[in-house]
């Protein structure tokens, strides 16, 4: 299959919105804040870009700090209904002040989600969590349960996911979606799975692939081919057409013709426009999945809403990114180099999903 052509009309409106999103990188208003409460998890995924484990080595970031931030930093500057809260890990469910945490949360006004891989969320915590205002949750269930299991390594891992998926959809105050990580082996039953989602009531549904970064750098058997990443994206743009489940391709990168045919958008990264970080030891960044050197300032050491305001130069103007296989690319205008979560840790790209097209 060869590369799908990006035609006159998509030219015309790509053009468009890069100039919107020029006006959005301005502005850089924050609309959400992601806090990664802790870096522990309750299980030990295969593509963990976080490499979170039982005991990470790294303490939990105290309720008491994230919350002073929010007042004296955040909430100055916003209108909490505006800004989403998401709690990120590790697993944010080990965490057993979590429902304390949406609680204060909510009662500053902000509106709270969560990312889960479902395992420790039963009916009472869940209930709790409602209680406590939750907002938004996105939960992984990665294929069935033989792919599922494989990648998550634990046996109960799909069973639970599953469970965890039945309440959330049933649960008519939440926003939701359920995230699947598609491998090559998940490719030709993607049809099948779509139909066992629908048949769970489920009618929100995001998908990615899985980059060659963390624990999955030298994973071959997490990756697709790029005949099989073709094959996702084709998948994606039929199931869109036929209107029976809202599913999209995550924000992972440009597309060239598939754009606003696999998304509802055409491809931004938000990290450091609109999304910020806390991250478990404090570091200030775009998206929890942006590596280390990224990090903009410390909430330990700076004041959060400086970082914000100042400091996140590398993530507004990509100029700097226009170098390697960058430098003379026609689509750089609307990628920017591609998202930040992308680039290792000399700047340089690591993953391109339009040359895979």
């Amino acid at each position: 299959m060869s590369r799908r052509r990006l035609g006159l009309r998509k030219r015309l409106a790509l053009n468009i919105f890069s100039e919107l999103y020029a006006s959005t990188v301005r502005e850089h208003r924050l609309d959400t804040l992601f806090w990664e409460c802790t870096l522990r998890c309750n299980l030990s995924c295969r593509h963990c870009g976080s490499d979170c484990r039982v005991d990470p080595g790294v303490a939990d970031m105290p309720l008491a700090d994230f919350l002073k931030v929010l007042d004296e930093e955040v909430t100055p500057h916003v209108d909490p209904a505006d800004v989403l809260v998401i709690f990120s890990g590790g697993e944010v469910l080990v965490r057993a002040d979590l429902e304390e945490a949406g609680a204060e949360v909510t009662r500053r006004g902000y509106p709270w989600g969560m990312v889960t891989n479902g395992m420790a969320l039963t009916p009472e915590r869940f209930g709790r969590l409602l209680d406590a205002g939750l907002k938004s949750v996105s939960v992984s269930l990665d294929g069935f349960e033989r792919e599922h299991n494989y990648i998550r390594g634990n046996p109960r891992s799909y069973d639970r996911a599953l469970e965890a998926v039945r309440m959330i959809v049933r649960e008519p105050s939440l926003s939701y979606d359920v995230v699947t990580c598609v491998t090559g082996a998940m490719v030709p039953q993607l049809e099948a799975f779509r139909d066992m989602l629908l048949s769970e009531g489920v009618r929100h549904w995001r998908l990615f692939s899985i980059f060659p970064m963390g624990r999955a750098k030298n994973d071959p058997t997490l990756r697709m081919t790029d005949a099989q990443f073709r094959e996702m994206l084709e998948f994606i743009r039929r199931t869109r057409q036929e209107g029976r489940i809202e599913v999209s391709y995550a924000c992972e990168g440009f597309l060239g013709g598939y754009e606003a045919e696999v998304r509802d958008h055409f491809y931004q990264c938000a990290a450091g426009v609109s999304v910020a970080s806390i991250r478990v030891d404090g570091a200030i960044s775009g998206c929890t999945s942006i590596r280390a050197n990224y990090h903009q300032g410390n909430i330990y050491r700076d004041r959060f809403w400086d970082v914000w305001q100042n400091r996140f130069e590398p993530f507004r103007d990509r100029e700097w990114a226009r170098r390697g296989e960058c430098a003379d690319c026609s689509m750089f205008r609307y990628c920017q180099g591609g998202g930040m979560h992308l680039r290792g840790d000399d700047g340089e790209l690591l993953y391109c999903h339009y040359r895979r097209l």
